[in-house]
């Protein structure tokens, strides 16, 4: 079949060309965890979905719509927003039962596929496939759109975006840092080891160390000593960048010992001790700062 050159544009994934709903490579939600995380832990946790209104949502966007996993209380809202970005592996069951764990502190909290136009992250079982053909094709103008949308659904179902915060790990850790700067409705981030200072692509230019000035609200970042990405001295950098801007109410926090991914409890690089740290601070953080 014979293709215009602005239907093979849009095949493309071209920033600027609008996408049908029928280009939508993900309309529904993996089942359990991406391939990519096998074999799971036997130290994987599983949080009871038992009094809480919890399941795929779907978010209208421009071009169709975005598969999403919410969990807020059942009782009766508005309950605190909490935006939960997905790992690079994208919605899979950890990232369900982290929205789990926020909703039984009273939160809802909702975690939209944020690669749902450029592919499933589930079903690819090599990592370095899965950065190459989606996670590199993802722009961050697209995901801070989506990220908008995610709030304006929350708001008409249940949701208090007057208290609004942002957390997100690995992949996910980079987007809090940048939708902070984005969404001036933002009150609190929590940063779980996303990268800080690993230069821009045409896709994806933002760098959070370049953009701390527009920070719109204090972000805490978690990050571990250990962690082979993202060097001590990038973490050094974003630190000495906060305080030449004068956000001194951003802070980071850094796990001598730890690995990247110390808080991913199905694999091999969970760390209890500091994941259990690590979760307190982030619950502290956003009842210190207006989302809760």
């Amino acid at each position: 079949m014979h293709q215009t050159d602005a239907e093979t544009q849009c095949l493309l994934g071209a920033v600027n060309t609008p996408l049908t709903r029928r280009m939508f490579a993900v309309t529904s939600l993996a089942t359990g965890f991406a391939l990519s995380t096998l074999p799971v832990s036997a130290q994987t946790i599983t949080t009871p979905a038992e009094g809480l209104l919890a399941g795929e949502v779907k978010i209208p966007v421009g071009d169709g719509e975005l598969p999403a996993y919410r969990a807020q209380p059942a009782g009766k809202g508005p309950f605190p927003v909490v935006l939960v970005v997905q790992e690079i592996f994208g919605v899979h069951e950890h990232i369900k039962d982290v929205c789990r764990r926020f909703a039984r502190q009273g939160y809802l909290a909702i975690a939209p596929e944020l690669y749902a136009r450029q592919g499933n992250p589930a079903g690819i079982s090599d990592i370095q496939t899965l950065i190459k053909d989606i996670v590199n094709k993802v722009p961050d103008a697209q995901v801070m759109a989506d990220l908008d949308s995610t709030v304006a659904w929350a708001k008409a179902n249940g949701g208090d975006t007057a208290r609004l915060g942002v957390t997100g790990f690995c992949w996910g850790g980079r987007i809090t840092w940048l939708y902070a700067t984005h969404n001036p409705a933002v009150k609190a981030g929590v940063a779980w080891y996303g990268r800080l200072v690993t230069p821009g692509t045409a896709l994806q230019p933002m760098v959070p160390v370049d953009l701390v000035q527009k920070l719109n609200a204090p972000v805490l970042g978690l990050y571990g000593g250990k962690d082979s990405g993202i060097p001590l001295e990038d973490v050094d950098r974003m630190r000495a960048a906060l305080k030449a801007a004068g956000k001194a109410s951003s802070e980071i926090h850094v796990y001598p010992d730890a690995p990247h991914g110390f808080y991913a409890d199905y694999r091999p690089s969970y760390r209890p001790e500091e994941a259990a740290d690590a979760w307190k601070r982030c619950i502290g953080w956003f009842k210190a700062n207006k989302v809760g």
